[in-house]
């Protein structure tokens, strides 16, 4: 059932993923080398393979860009939506702490948005018990504002943040007696 009144469809955050300038070097490099592997047969149809690729390379990544919008009532992040009410704790991640959560603490059954040109991540819980999913992970450029629109708050202001950053502190410390 949906609920279409102004503020439960009212956004409270809202990005688009695009691919960073780093990115757009493969649909030239696959243009170009189809355009090549063409070329000896007919260097006008190798020119018109290699635009072609081009322009069909960079529609797929343009009509593929992910966005997260953050609503009253609805997240949404690439072609998944779940109500607000299914989700639990949020916590917004940087750096390092974000690089661990793409890796290492990533759990298998997690829904993940992720883009590698993307430093800063969300993981969401959900809390939904019909769904096997225990967390969803997205890469955003904005982890403060996206975790702040659902609540949450970032990674060093958690206790857990504290305690790690005191641990590093403390073995730096040790680390500059010896």
């Amino acid at each position: 059932m949906s609920n279409t009144s102004p503020e439960a469809s009212r956004v409270l955050y809202t990005e688009k993923l695009w691919p960073s300038a780093s990115t757009w070097i493969w649909p030239i490099i696959i243009a170009i080398t189809a355009g090549v592997a063409v070329a000896p047969i007919n260097v006008i149809l190798g020119w018109s393979v290699g635009v072609a690729f081009l322009i069909a390379l960079v529609v797929i990544f343009l009509v593929r860009v992910p966005a997260i919008e953050v609503t009253e009532s609805t997240v949404s992040a690439g072609r998944a939506s779940i109500e607000r009410e299914f989700i639990g704790e949020v916590t917004g991640y940087r750096g390092n702490d974000a690089f661990k959560q793409r890796g290492q603490k990533l759990h298998g059954l997690a829904y993940m948005v992720l883009r590698g040109w993307l430093d800063g991540v969300v993981k969401m819980e959900v809390t939904d018990e019909r769904d096997t999913t225990p967390y969803w992970l997205i890469s955003t450029r904005r982890p403060e504002e996206l975790a702040a629109a659902l609540s949450g708050v970032m990674y060093e202001f958690t206790e857990e943040g504290k305690l790690e950053a005191e641990k590093l502190e403390k073995a730096h410390e040790v680390n500059e007696d010896q």
